[in-house]
Formats: C-alpha cells, structure tokens, sequence
C-alpha cells in the first residue's frame, strides 16, 4: 500500500511541479507581466523548494521519510489554491508554498526507493518517475480542460483535493520502522561523501540537468505560442510532447540498462538531448519545436535517475540520509535556469535568446559527464 501511495503522489507531484509552465500565460494574461515579472514565479516555486529540501534532510536523519511526504503534501494543496488569488503577490506566495511541497516529497520518495531497491536503484527510480512523467503530460490537457483564458480556478481544486486524499491516506499507512537503516550524522565511521570531489561533481550535474528540465517545463509553452504556425493537431502541443516523450523514455531505460551501464546511459541521453535543442532553436514553426521538444524529452528521461543512482552506488546506501546538498544543487538550478531565461529574454528583446540557456545546459552536461566518466575509468584501471 505504501509503494502504492507513493507512487501516486509522485504522480501528483509531476503536475503539481510542471503547473508553473502551463498557467504562466494565464497569469501573465491576468496581471499583465512582461517576461521579467513572470519569470518571478519561477525563483519564488524553486526558493521553497530548497527550503523543503533542507527540511527533507532533517526527516531523513531521523528516518521520517513518510511524515516528510505528509508534510509536503499539505504545503502543495495550499500552495495551489492560493495560486487562484487576484493578486500577483498571493500568486508568488502560492508557488513559494508549492516549492516547500516539492521540496519535501521528490526528495522523500527518490531515497526511500533507493532504499527499497539497493540492487536495482536505477531501475526502480526510473519506475518512479516514470509516474512523475505521467503527471507532467497530464499537466498540460488537464489545465486546458479545467481553466479559461483568465482563471484555471478548476484546475486548482480538483488538483488540491486529489493530493489532498492521498496524503491522509499516506497518514493512516503504517510503515514498518528498520532500525539498521537509523544513521547518526556525527558518526565517526561514515564516509566524509561531502568531502570528496566526486559527489560535488554528482551535484553539479544535477544542478544543472534539473535547470535544463525546469526551464523547458517552464518556458516551452509561452515559446512555442510566439512562433508561427500550429501542430496538426491542436492537443498534440510541442509542451506535450516533450513530456510525452519523457515519459516512453522513463518506461524504455530500464530495456537499455540491460546493454549499457551508467555512463553509457547518460551519455546516450546527453547527445540526444544536444540533438534535440539544436533543431527546438533552430526551428522557425511550431511543428520543428515538437520535434526537437521530443528528442529533448526522450534523452533527458533518465538523466535524472541514473545520476542518483550513480551517487548511491559510488558512496553507498547509507548515502541517501545525506544526499540533501545534491537536491538542493538540483533545485538551485531550476531557480537559477528558469529566471535566467525570463531575464535574457527580456533584456536581448526575444525569448530565442532566453532560450539560448538550455541548449547551453545540454552542452555543460556533456563536458561535467565526461569528466566524471575519465574519474570513473581512471579509477577502475587502478583497482585492476
């Protein structure tokens, strides 16, 4: 029942997370804002979220991962309803709300089936956010079909009650207590992870893989609405197919973890990423931003698995108590990202040049991969 729970909040929390994209031309609409103004919402949603991070950390020390998702989804049910607010700064208010709740779920959920599934972790996560996809492609036509122009008041309620149900659910699930899986942060004889720059290197790739994740759930709608033309299908949006795509991606890693190991996997998805940005920046139509949103989507789908399942494995099951630093990096980034491109698109006169940001991320990804997998080849030569 609880792999259950969790595995539909994790659901829920994939719309709730990618929610800030969809209804951002509605609020922009609303309250008039220019790119800059907008792109405020994004610092705010991802500011909460570190805060929930920080907070996650100090569940885990403790092993509460339950009370911390409990928690997480009440912050995500007032977050949303305050996003119905006429005032632009309840607004900002409900997505900081929101963050706290993303902040204190993702985290959670990921090292509690870490924990779960030693031997498989990168399997068993890509599983998990294979349900996070789901929601992120239900995001889109859910808005669509519960909002208007001006308000997504609908939206908002069905949203909140949902995540509303499954957190008391999660409140009445008992979870059997494992006392060895109890770790004391001043414990002598646990490896210094933070210490080592291997872990830093984990972390820098995750800040920026979530920043390039973000901003294209973020800022993918409003781009694609300032180009020409429209996909052959009004529903079959580049937005959606980005997600869609990020979905069949979670579902197909685990077929390819069979033929490739970890670097392999990762430097698959990085090149299908780049591949993917070159042609979403190039193209001059609605339908070529689909089709390299879907390229995009599907190399991105397992980044963000395999580089947590890398950390556990190089430092250690004991290591989800204190992988708090590496969400934290990872949400950094979406703040640092999503702004970014607001500011850029502002300041240059274009949101292509805001744009510019993620194809630059894909290009970091692959010089921060390669080094780590130069450390990782090194190291296996030495041990042989």
């Amino acid at each position: 029942m609880l792999k259950l729970l969790l595995h539909l909040m994790f659901f829920l929390s994939g719309i709730a997370t990618v929610l800030i994209g969809q209804v951002l031309p509605v609020l922009s609409r609303s309250f008039g804002l220019n790119d800059l103004y907008a792109g405020f919402f994004f610092p705010a949603q991802f500011s909460g979220s570190i805060i929930g991070t920080l907070v996650s950390g100090r569940f885990a020390r403790r092993n509460d991962h339950k009370n911390a998702v409990v928690a997480g989804g009440v912050c995500f049910c007032v977050g949303i309803l305050l996003l119905t607010a006429a005032s632009y700064a309840a607004c900002l208010s409900g997505f900081f709300v929101l963050g706290l709740g993303v902040g204190l779920t993702l985290p959670s959920i990921n090292m509690v089936i870490v924990e779960l599934s030693p031997d498989r972790s990168g399997p068993a996560l890509s599983f998990l956010n294979f349900f996070w996809g789901l929601g992120a492609i239900v995001c889109k036509p859910f808005v669509d079909a519960f909002s208007s122009e001006t308000n997504f008041i609908g939206t908002a309620l069905i949203l909140a009650v949902a995540i509303a149900v499954t957190t008391i659910l999660l409140i009445f699930t008992s979870v059997e207590a494992k006392p060895h899986e109890r770790m004391d942060a001043a414990d002598p004889n646990s490896t210094p992870i933070w210490r080592h720059p291997v872990a830093w290197a984990i972390a820098a790739f995750n800040l920026v893989h979530v920043g390039f994740e973000s901003g294209m759930g973020g800022w993918l709608t409003t781009y694609a609405g300032r180009l020409p033309g429209e996909m052959p299908a009004v529903w079959l949006s580049p937005t959606l197919l980005y997600f869609l795509l990020f979905v069949i991606g979670r579902g197909a890693a685990p077929i390819l973890f069979r033929f490739l190991d970890d670097n392999k996997m990762l430097f698959l998805g990085l090149f299908i990423v780049a591949a993917g940005m070159v042609l979403a920046l190039s193209a001059d139509s609605v339908a070529l931003l689909g089709a390299g949103a879907a390229l995009a989507g599907f190399g991105t789908s397992w980044l963000f698995p395999t580089n947590i399942s890398r950390f556990s494995k190089t430092f250690g099951p004991e290591a989800t108590r204190r992988a708090t630093p590496l969400f934290v990096a990872g949400t950094i980034g979406a703040a640092l990202s999503t702004w970014l491109v607001g500011f850029i698109s502002d300041a240059a006169g274009g949101l292509w040049f805001g744009m510019l940001v993620l194809g630059g991320c894909s290009v970091v990804l692959i010089v921060i991969q390669t080094t780590l997998a130069l450390r990782t080849d090194a190291g296996k030569g030495r041990k042989s």
